[in-house]
């Protein structure tokens, strides 16, 4: 989603962004996804490096240090290497978990609830209660 917002400029992404800063809402990052999204940019978006730099300068977030070594066996997903990104979210204690990825939609855990950037905007976004 990061990479959405950053990268696409996709307004949902942009939106769940803003709006997870407004109120008492804390938008969470982990360390696993900001090193992604650094590697990803910097390997197909090479110019656009300092555009997300400058995205997580002035963003408003809380980190969430991924360990090295998460702990396995806390839900099942296909791609192992999105594995560390919800881990981190759980241990985090995200409410909610914001994500276009379709390999989180088989994902069955009690919390954070699993919702996609529209489904964000629509359920939890608050200018929608303004």
């Amino acid at each position: 989603m990061l990479l959405s917002a950053v990268i696409f400029r996709s307004s949902n992404s942009v939106g769940v962004i803003v709006d997870a800063g407004r109120g008492d809402n804390t938008l969470l990052l982990s360390t696993y996804t900001i090193d992604e999204a650094r590697d990803v940019v910097a390997r197909k978006w090479p110019a656009r490096t300092g555009v997300l730099e400058q995205y997580l300068f002035e963003l408003s977030f809380e980190t969430v240090v991924t360990p090295l070594t998460p702990k396995p066996g806390l839900f099942e997903i296909r791609d192992p290497l999105d594995y560390p990104v919800l881990y981190s979210a759980i241990i985090g204690a995200a409410d909610v978990f914001v994500t276009g990825d379709r390999d989180f939609d088989d994902v069955t855990i009690s919390s954070p609830a699993i919702v996609s950037p529209s489904e964000y905007m629509s359920i939890f976004a608050r200018y929608n209660e303004e």
